[in-house]
């Protein structure tokens, strides 16, 4: 198989578990409420956590090779008031879709990381694209559970949603591999841009969903979600 059609093949791939996670989100409720609670906060705790294995692990990582101090801060102080002025909007129209745009800042750029790292390195892009699909599980779970707790929509509109974004990850990996191969600096600036983004949502909406009162186990959720991108790092051998 050629680089294009494992690109193809292994975005794909990894975009379908937000759909996957989705559907699993869709299930029926769990018995006892107080479990269905702690499992709910735990999931979405994990997601963070595999959030700030991204920020940490990849997208910072990979960013700064190419860029100089000024851009650096440029480029995540940017994205992180873009977010900012993002979530005011959304909040202004009662649409709190900070879930659905964490996983979209983190699924897009690592797609375009993994397209242009297929120019160099095959095994790197394949250890790329198991970190971004075990990321995206708990993300799609999470993201469903919010749309639908603060919308109308039906199960199967919100999972079919899901399932057409997957397919920004064959687009975002080819243009990767095609266009901004040769350019790493733009690389690095999108990677950057939503590592400030994504900082911002988790601690303006996620980390303060995770906390449940008397309950102690979600926190461990979010270390949880670190360690699964730790692993994937040292997987990666870099």
């Amino acid at each position: 198989m050629n680089d294009l059609a494992q690109i193809l093949v292994l975005t794909l791939i990894a975009g379908l578990t937000m759909p996957i996670g989705a559907t699993i989100a869709g299930f029926g409720q769990i018995r006892p409420h107080w479990l269905e609670t702690e499992v709910r906060h735990s999931v979405i705790a994990f997601g963070g956590g595999a959030l700030l294995a991204a920020v940490a692990l990849v997208l910072v990582p990979e960013g700064v090779r190419t860029l100089s101090p000024t851009a650096i801060i440029i480029c995540v102080a940017g994205g992180s008031i873009i977010f900012m002025m993002l979530d005011m909007r959304l909040a202004k129209n009662n649409t709190p879709f900070s879930q659905l745009m964490a996983m979209l800042s983190d699924f897009i750029p690592e797609a375009l990381a993994l397209g242009a790292t297929f120019t160099v390195s095959g095994d790197a892009g394949f250890l790329l694209a198991g970190i971004i699909a075990l990321q995206n599980l708990p993300e799609g779970f999470n993201a469903y559970r919010e749309i639908k707790a603060s919308t109308q929509y039906c199960r199967i509109k919100i999972i079919g949603a899901f399932a057409m974004m997957t397919l920004l990850g064959p687009i975002a990996g080819l243009s990767g591999y095609y266009f901004l191969s040769g350019y790493p600096q733009i690389v690095s600036g999108i990677m950057l841009f939503s590592a400030g983004g994504i900082l911002y949502i988790i601690f303006q909406d996620i980390a303060p969903q995770c906390r449940l009162d008397k309950h102690w186990a979600p926190p461990l959720g979010a270390v949880a979600g670190f360690l699964l991108g730790v692993l994937g790092k040292v997987a990666a051998g870099t």
